[in-house]
């Protein structure tokens, strides 16, 4: 049975490439390790060089005589040989390093702030010292202002706020100046200063306080009289809730008078400061004591025919 397997052409291929690779192989390991005799002759040769005649005849011959830097040069390059340095960098491992793990860089510093040194107010050349009066009531009419100090000069001038007045020198301790009613309408302070039109001569500056003015503390509910002529008007002190009836004429809390009667409105003049003030008529007393309900005037008190 294997004389048969022999004689099959496919498997005699077989064995002769199995033979042949073995064969192959044998003579690679032969040539590894033990060569063929080549390189060592070589090497044995590379190891012991053979001089140049024609240069072992010239230094047996001119072995007295120096050599010159040209053929010295020429033997040393003869002699030198390129050194084949196997030098390959070794593998460094990667570093290790946590991932969650960056850099954070440091916080600025600081910003220091220079503060400015504040540089001083000067001294005004002019003094200011008081002002007459001091206090007045919004609403009243136009009044002298008298300015006390030092150093004043005719060409000064009394300013209230941004509103320059006329003024009136009577010396360099003593100016005055009539201020509008204007200027003292509303409540409040205003700043009061003396200074030139120049600007280069000025005082400090002094309030002037604006108070607001006393207002009656009355309500209007209610009028007496015919539809020609009213004469008696019924007013409701806030404070007590006194019911009083009024006239033309008449003077409330010994500071109001009594000018004009109407069924829309009550006149009254602060007495002192010669300010007006208005009451307007008010229906509450329709809902309230029936004496706060306006009374028609009767004209005749006999009703018969």
């Amino acid at each position: 049975m294997s004389t048969a397997e022999t004689t099959n052409p496919i498997d005699r291929k077989k064995l002769i490439g199995a033979v042949t690779l073995g064969l192959v192989a044998i003579i690679l390991l032969w040539w590894t390790f033990f060569g063929f005799g080549s390189e060592s002759t070589n090497s044995s040769q590379r190891t012991t060089p053979t001089p140049a005649p024609g240069l072992t005849t010239r230094n047996s011959s001119n072995r007295a005589q120096p050599e010159s830097p040209a053929e010295s040069r020429g033997d040393l390059l003869d002699q030198l040989r390129p050194v084949n340095w196997g030098f390959s960098t070794p593998a460094v491992p990667e570093a290790r390093r946590n991932i969650f793990v960056y850099y954070e860089p440091p916080p600025p510093p600081p910003k220091t702030s220079i503060v400015p040194t504040p540089t001083p107010t000067p001294i005004p050349p002019v003094l200011l010292a008081n002002l007459s009066p001091a206090t007045v009531f919004a609403r009243t009419s136009d009044f002298t202002l008298e300015i006390a100090g030092d150093k004043f000069t005719p060409q000064m001038r009394v300013v209230i706020d941004t509103t320059e007045l006329p003024t009136r020198f009577m010396g360099p301790q003593q100016v005055s100046a009539t201020v509008p009613a204007a200027l003292i309408a509303n409540p409040g302070a205003r700043q009061v200063m003396v200074r030139s039109a120049d600007g280069k001569l000025y005082s400090n500056s002094a309030t002037l306080n604006i108070g607001a003015p006393p207002t009656p503390n009355y309500t209007y509910v209610g009028i007496i009289g015919g539809p020609r002529y009213i004469d008696t008007a019924i007013l409701q002190d806030k404070s007590s809730k006194e019911i009083l009836n009024i006239q033309r004429g008449d003077l409330l809390g010994g500071r109001f008078r009594v000018t004009s009667i109407s069924e829309k409105e009550l006149v009254l003049i602060d007495n002192n400061l010669k300010i007006k003030h208005t009451l307007a008529f008010s229906t509450q007393g329709d809902r309230g004591n029936p004496l706060q309900r306006p009374t028609p005037r009767v004209e005749s008190e006999d009703d018969e025919p």
